[in-house]
């Protein structure tokens, strides 16, 4: 089984270890891309780190990042990428879905089963596995950089072979969020063995509406029930299966051919 998970904002203030070497990140074939947008962003925010706040160049730069003036702690951050200290992206990555997830909390054979089946999105390293060491950073999937464009439209071109050679022949879940789902999109052949999830919270009977913070929390904790419980289905059904068996409340959604199949995750508790 592959699972995929987005990204989070919130990543650790620091790294704790050696310098960055992007030949030692799994996936190797995504090094050349990943030095092309290491470059680019660090060339990027080292601009915008030198702008004095005036409309022009540093100040366009701030924007393809999405940051604020605020924000230009970031910026110097992602100038010395290259020479900051790294830490495993399982523990760079600090969000609402990780704390959920709990990693520092997986008993042994949980978490190797974790560091085997999931893979990060990024819009800096394309995906990473959560043992590959990486510094924190500032770089998302809808940022424009120099010489590169938008990071959606790049990895799209660079990713597929990569992620789709990953998944085997095992299935996927995919809980990557709208905007890194758009950088990969499963071939026919793999879309029947790939679930994506939606979380719903049904306030009352009838009731029903999308929501962000509990929409990552829960596919965070959804992860860790199946490590917990050991689970390694073989097929979408299995996987579906394997839901349910942990008492998540799972509504399938009518399947259209050549697309991944959709669950919908109905929780009436935050």
């Amino acid at each position: 089984m592959l699972i995929l998970l987005p990204p989070s904002e919130g990543k650790a203030d620091t790294g704790t270890g050696r310098r960055l070497d992007l030949t030692r990140l799994s996936l190797p074939e995504l090094t050349p891309a990943r030095e092309e947008v290491l470059t680019a962003l660090m060339a990027l925010s080292a601009a915008a780190g030198r702008s004095d706040g005036s409309a022009g160049a540093g100040d366009a730069a701030l924007a393809a990042l999405g940051l604020t003036a605020g924000q230009r702690g970031e910026l110097a951050r992602n100038a010395r990428l290259d020479r900051a200290a790294t830490a495993p992206a399982g523990q760079v990555y600090t969000g609402v879905l990780y704390e959920a997830l709990g990693l520092a909390t997986l008993p042994p054979g949980a978490l190797r089963a974790a560091r085997r089946c999931v893979l990060v999105s990024s819009g800096l390293w394309g995906a990473v596995r959560l043992t590959d060491r990486i510094p924190p950073y500032r770089c998302p999937i809808g940022a424009r950089l120099p010489g590169v464009g938008a990071l959606s439209a790049y990895w799209r071109g660079v990713l597929s072979p990569v992620l789709t050679a990953a998944a085997g022949g095992g299935p996927v879940l995919d809980l990557r969020s709208a905007a890194y789902a758009a950088t990969w999109t499963p071939p026919a052949e793999l879309a029947g063995r790939t679930v994506t999830v939606r979380v719903l919270h049904e306030r009352r009977p009838g009731e029903r509406t999308v929501v962000s913070h509990f929409n990552k929390a829960t596919k965070g904790r959804l992860v860790r029930d199946l490590l917990l419980a050991g689970a390694r289905p073989r097929t979408a059904t299995a996987l579906v299966g394997a839901l349910r068996d942990l008492k998540y409340p799972v509504e399938e959604q009518p399947v259209t051919a050549g697309r991944p199949r959709r669950v919908d995750v109905v929780v009436t508790d935050l």
